[in-house]
């Protein structure tokens, strides 16, 4: 089984799900947010297609209901506009939102889990997408071998 086949399973698994009224802060909110347009900008600028797919699996992953999916994806895009107008600058900025979700063990766990989700969606868990996400292991204090990257 791939990675990101178990980290998907772990993300809506019952733990996680359990977890959810944890996973239910501004911080967290903004960091997944933050973490999918890193992920999605990680191999260039997200084609519409892409979005669409980062949008879907937003809107259908059982944690982040905790929260308007118009709220959600405009941060989204909001991040992915920083990332595609400088993609250097924008990351640094990404991460720094990324890191204020290391206060919480468990939202920071949940955090990498959705970035792996996303970079997974589309069948291919690359290796640019991984170093992204390992990079948003470092900011938030998690070895990324927790996580198989």
């Amino acid at each position: 089984m791939a990675l990101w086949d178990r980290i998907r399973e772990s993300a809506s698994s019952p733990r996680l799900t359990a977890q959810k009224h944890e996973l239910a802060s501004g911080v967290f909110r903004d960091a997944s947010m933050a973490i999918c347009a890193l992920v999605a900008a990680a191999g260039g600028t997200p084609d519409l297609a892409e979005r669409q797919r980062v949008a879907q699996l937003i809107a259908t992953n059982e944690v982040l209901q905790n929260f308007p999916f118009d709220d959600l994806r405009q941060r989204f895009e909001d991040n992915l506009i920083m990332l595609s107008a400088d993609f250097d600058f924008g990351r640094v900025g990404v991460l720094q939102e990324i890191a204020k979700a290391k206060k919480k063990p468990a939202e920071a766990r949940a955090v990498i889990q959705i970035g792996i989700v996303i970079g997974g969606s589309d069948g291919d868990f690359d290796k640019t997408e991984q170093a992204v996400v390992r990079e948003a292991c470092y900011a938030l204090g998690l070895q990324p071998h927790d996580f198989d990257l």
